[in-house]
């Protein structure tokens, strides 16, 4: 809520994480992040801050939703005997299909992450402009009493000055 900028930048930087949040390139997403909120003049900060979803408590939750998004439409599963992925054999059919997993999880991603960037965008938007309208009234707020303050101090002052030349 203290981050500084434009209601519209600020919910565009923290859409922009969250989307990224959903890669499956965790420890870089950060980085591509704060890249991606330079280049199109969004905040880096929220943009950051949007990443954070992704982290090793939710980072299950968030591969088995992509995976299972992504294999629907690519059609790509893994070994269905758990046991049978502890081997060596296994572990070498993993390496080898490394690729096509990763484009699995990316396009499971895009497709989870496009819906969830524009919710929080709009969320993000609103909270974050109430937020500034209400941070602004209060600013004009403690102006006004200041002001009043300032005033009266003012006139008291005068107030003092007459008093001491009709005394004389």
């Amino acid at each position: 809520m203290k981050i500084r900028g434009h209601p519209r930048e600020i919910a565009l930087g923290l859409a922009l994480g969250l989307f990224i949040a959903m890669s499956p390139f965790m420890g870089l997403q950060t980085a591509m992040a704060v890249c991606l909120a330079a280049l199109f003049k969004w905040n880096k900060i929220s943009a950051a801050i949007g990443v954070w979803l992704s982290n090793p408590l939710t980072a299950p939750v968030i591969y088995s939703a992509t995976w299972f998004v992504g294999s629907k439409i690519t059609g790509i599963t893994l070994t269905d005997n758990m046991f049978q992925m502890f081997s060596f054999k296994a572990t070498l059919q993993l390496l080898h299909k490394t690729p096509a997993i990763l484009s699995t999880l990316t396009i499971g991603g895009i497709i989870i992450g496009i819906p969830a960037a524009i919710v929080t965008y709009y969320i993000a938007f609103g909270i974050v402009k109430k937020y500034q309208e209400e941070v602004r009234e209060k600013l004009k707020a403690r102006k006004a009493r200041r002001k009043k303050k300032r005033d009266n101090r003012k006139k008291k002052r005068d107030n003092r000055k007459k008093k001491k030349t009709n005394s004389k």
